[in-house]
């Protein structure tokens, strides 16, 4: 049985992810405040920033990357750290 939260992307309740599915205290804060439908809206988003930007995710420096572009599209900008 998946959990109803209230999704900061979508900003409405939404279905919540069924585990976290990112480690770490972000992971945590996705966890909490991300929908399973904003989840696969990045994840579709983030296919097409490794594709045309040719990232690696053997590098730490692409990875990084990717993880500040996560950041903007699902928080739009928010500063994640009081969510």
């Amino acid at each position: 049985m998946s959990k109803e939260i209230f999704c900061n992307f979508l900003q409405s309740k939404a279905e919540g992810q069924d585990y976290q599915i990112y480690p770490g205290k972000l992971g945590k804060i996705i966890y909490d405040t991300i929908s399973k439908e904003a989840w696969s809206q990045w994840q579709t988003k983030q296919t097409m920033l490794i594709n045309e930007k040719k990232l690696s995710m053997i590098n730490v420096a692409d990875r990084k990357l990717l993880e500040q572009e996560m950041i903007t599209f699902l928080f739009q900008g928010k500063n994640i750290t009081y969510l």
